[in-house]
């Protein structure tokens, strides 16, 4: 997947930040912030780590679990056409708007 990085075990969305000319790191899924900055890859992986493990070991010395659960219930507000025609191609396929939606989004979020 573009712009994401596996730093050991966990996934960090990448992005880059023009005003300081930096690769900015940011963990999914931590109870709390783990970001993270680098001119470059090498050193985007090497900061990475590093925000980690002091996440990590906070976490441990406070007794708090650092991942959060994600429940898989989000709200999605559309444009009324654009929830109109996503409800006609749901039901043209033979599917709720909850599964067409959710196929729609494993879809792109898997390539």
């Amino acid at each position: 997947m573009k712009n994401v990085m596996a730093i050991n075990g966990y996934q960090a969305a990448v992005s880059y930040d023009p005003e300081i000319e930096m690769f900015r790191g940011e963990f999914v899924g931590l109870n709390g912030g783990a970001d993270f900055y680098a001119k470059d890859t090498e050193g985007l992986k090497h900061e990475g780590a590093m925000s980690l493990k002091v996440f990590l070991e906070a976490c441990a010395e406070d007794g708090v679990e650092p991942t959060k659960p994600f429940s898989g219930k989000f709200v999605l507000r559309l444009d009324p056409k654009t929830h109109e025609a996503a409800t006609l191609a749901a039901l043209a396929s033979g599917k709720s708007l909850n599964q067409w939606t959710t196929e729609a989004i494993k879809e792109a979020a898997t390539h």
